[in-house]
């Protein structure tokens, strides 16, 4: 049996495991992974509008992996739509680092769900296969935390170099242009950022429980024994 100080925490890196699981399926299903402001180009340009007419055209988007929505702002007032990624808006993306992006976060999912499952075999008892105990237990929060890094780097790659949010802001746009005037990463993007971290912190538990703090001895008294006591 694991000490009392080796199953807190293991225990404690099997709730951040699961924590993890549960953040990465909650960053997935919000659409608030980037907001941004949107200029309508083509408005603007066409009443020649100055500094302070411009607001009449500025609106807003906001979007994640799956769906999101905007309000244009072309001089009539603001008009709100939604939109979803998938079947129809991914081919005008770049659609092989989408679906890359979606697949790292699923294979997170999964070995955060191992790294919990392993976190609780090493809180309840000692395996006898080393690639059961800390090690293991370490290589599946690597992998979680790796792939979750790789997902929001591959997030951060499609929104500065394949200009993710012109892309959306534009699709199916025949008349009027969109320029992006700013853009913002929100919570699910930092939810993601946040299991990654606690998969590192998980690490650093796991290496902490295999430190061998040296034990407290106390010191005897030596016990003199003379010929008179054993006589007596």
């Amino acid at each position: 049996m694991p000490g009392c100080f080796k199953k807190t925490l293991f225990a404690l890196a099997s709730l951040i495991s699961f924590m993890s699981f549960i953040l990465i399926v909650v960053a997935m299903g919000i659409p608030k992974w980037m907001t941004g402001k949107i200029l309508c180009k083509t408005g603007a340009d066409l009443v020649n509008a100055t500094d302070p007419e411009l607001v009449k055209f500025i609106g807003e988007i906001y979007y994640g992996l799956f769906r999101g929505g905007k309000i244009r702002q072309c001089g009539l007032g603001g008009r709100r739509s939604k939109f979803t990624i998938f079947p129809h808006m991914v081919k005008k993306l770049n659609t092989g680092l989408h679906v890359m992006i979606i697949m790292f976060l699923c294979v997170a999912i999964c070995f955060s769900l191992v790294s919990f499952g392993f976190c609780i075999l090493n809180a309840i008892k000692v395996p006898y296969r080393a690639i059961n105990g800390p090690a293991g237990a370490c290589l599946w929060n690597f992998l979680a935390g790796g792939f979750v890094v790789l997902a929001v780097t591959s997030f951060m790659a499609a929104v500065k170099l394949h200009h993710l949010t012109e892309r959306i802001a534009n699709f199916r746009e025949n008349v009027f242009q969109f320029v992006i005037l700013e853009e913002r990463f929100e919570d699910c993007f930092w939810i993601c950022v946040a299991s990654a971290t606690a998969h590192a912190v998980n690490l650093l538990l796991i290496a902490i429980s295999g430190i061998h703090f040296p034990k407290i001895k106390t010191k005897t008294e030596e016990v003199n024994v003379t010929a008179e006591d054993i006589m007596y």
